[in-house]
C-alpha cells in the first residue's frame, strides 16, 4: 500500500514540475511562427518581382524553422 501511494505522490509531484515550461514552449512556438510568417511575405514579394531564386530561399527556410 504505501508503495501505490508513494508512486502517486512522484507522479502528481512530477507532472506539476512540467507544467511550468508550458509558457515557455509556447513562447518559441510564437516566434517561430512569426519569423515563417515574415520570410513568407517577403518570399511572395520576391516572387511578384520576378526573383524566383530570392523566393525560394526565402520559402525554403520558412519550411526549415518547422522541421527543427
Amino acid at each position: 500500500m504505501k508503495n501505490i501511494l508513494f508512486a502517486l505522490v512522484i507522479c502528481l509531484f512530477s507532472s506539476s514540475a512540467f507544467a511550468g515550461s508550458c509558457p515557455m514552449l509556447a513562447g518559441k512556438v510564437q516566434s517561430k511562427i512569426e519569423t515563417a510568417k515574415k520570410l513568407h511575405e517577403e518570399g511572395l514579394n520576391a516572387h511578384l518581382n520576378g526573383d524566383h531564386a530570392k523566393s525560394e530561399e526565402l520559402l525554403k527556410k520558412a519550411l526549415e524553422l518547422f522541421k527543427s
